[in-house]
C-alpha cells in the first residue's frame, strides 16, 4: 500500500485535530479511552495510558532529580501537561508535525501555566529537532504508526534517551491471522487512519534491539477498549453503504479508517499494545 508522506500527514492532523479534540472526552488528549483493571470514571479511562507512563517515570533512577520527558507526536499537549500536573519535578518536550497542534499546545501550557517546564515544538520525531535535550524517558502514543520509518524512529530515540532510560509506545499491532478478509479492512484502516507502520510485536522488538534497547514488558490492552459504542455503530453503517465512494474517503476517512480499526480489533486482527524498552 501507498505510503504517506510527513506532509500528508501533517495535512491530516491539520485538517482532523479541531474534530479530534471536540469529539473525544479525555480533556484534549487524542487517543483512546482504555478501561483498565480498577477504572471507574471515563476521565480516568483516558488518563489510563498516561498514569502507566508516570508509573514509569517515578520508577527511573533516584538519582534523577529532574527528569526529562519527550512526547514522540505529541499533538496538543495534552498529554505532558497531565503528566506535568503529576510529577512536579519533571520536564517535558513535545513534538508534532502538525502547526496547529503545535499552536493549541502552545495555548494549553500557557493556560496551565507551565511554560518553564512544558514547550511543544512543531517537528517530526524522525528528525528529532536539535533543540530537545536528552530524555530520562520518550514515549509515542497513537503515533509511532504515522512514521514512513521505523528503523529511524528508533535509531532516533537511541540518540535520544539516556542509558538506562526508558522508551513507551503504546499503538496499534499487527497480529498474525490466515483471515482472508483481514487485508482489506487493514488497508480501509491505513488509508484513513494514514498508517505507515503497522509492525508485528517480533518486528517491533527487532528493531528495538537493533537499535540498542531491551524489552522489558508488552501489556496487550485491547480488552479494554469501548469497541460497540452507538456512534461506532452508526459509522459501520455509514462505511457499508457509502465507504466506497471517493468522496467519503476525502471527506470521512478518519470516521472510515477507525471504524476499520474497531473491526480489526473485534476480530483479533490488530492488538493494542504498550510496549516498554529500556536503553542499553
Amino acid at each position: 500500500m501507498t505510503q504517506f508522506t510527513p506532509a500528508q500527514v501533517r495535512t491530516y492532523y491539520d485538517r482532523n485535530t479541531s474534530a479530534f479534540v471536540a469529539l473525544g472526552q479525555g480533556g484534549g488528549a487524542i487517543h483512546r479511552a482504555v478501561w483498565g483493571p480498577g477504572v471507574q470514571p471515563r476521565h480516568e479511562a483516558f488518563r489510563y495510558v498516561e498514569d502507566q507512563i508516570a508509573d514509569r517515570i517515578r520508577a527511573l533512577s533516584p538519582g534523577i532529580a529532574r527528569p526529562h520527558i519527550v512526547d514522540l507526536g505529541c499533538g496538543v499537549g495534552a498529554s505532558l501537561c497531565y503528566l506535568a500536573a503529576q510529577l512536579p519535578t519533571m520536564t517535558g518536550t513535545g513534538v508534532t508535525l502538525s502547526p496547529v497542534q503545535a499552536e493549541v499546545a502552545a495555548h494549553r501550557i500557557q493556560a496551565q501555566e507551565l511554560s518553564n517546564r512544558v514547550k511543544c515544538l512543531e517537528g517530526d520525531y524522525n528528525h528529532v529537532p536539535s533543540e530537545v535535550p536528552a530524555a530520562d524517558l520518550a514515549y509515542a502514543i497513537e503515533s509511532f504508526v504515522h512514521g514512513q520509518e521505523p528503523v529511524r524512529f528508533f535509531a532516533q530515540c537511541a540518540a535520544l534517551v539516556r542509558a538506562g532510560g526508558s522508551l513507551v509506545i503504546c499503538d496499534d499491532f499487527r497480529r498474525p491471522t490466515a483471515d482472508a478478509g483481514a487485508q482489506s479492512a487493514i488497508d480501509r484502516f491505513r488509508r484513513g487512519w494514514h498508517v505507515n507502520a503497522l509492525l508485528g510485536s517480533d518486528e517491533l522488538r527487532a528493531l528495538a534491539s537493533q537499535a540498542g534497547f531491551v524489552h522489558r514488558s508488552t501489556t496487550d490492552l485491547s480488552r479494554y477498549l469501548e469497541l460497540d459504542r452507538p456512534r461506532d455503530r452508526a459509522i459501520r453503517v455509514l462505511a457499508a453503504t457509502t465507504g466506497w465512494i471517493p468522496a467519503m474517503w476525502s471527506r470521512y476517512g478518519a470516521l472510515l479508517g477507525g471504524s476499520a480499526l474497531q473491526e480489526c480489533l473485534q476480530r483479533g486482527w490488530i492488538g493494542y499494545d504498550l510496549v516498554v524498552f529500556e536503553r542499553r
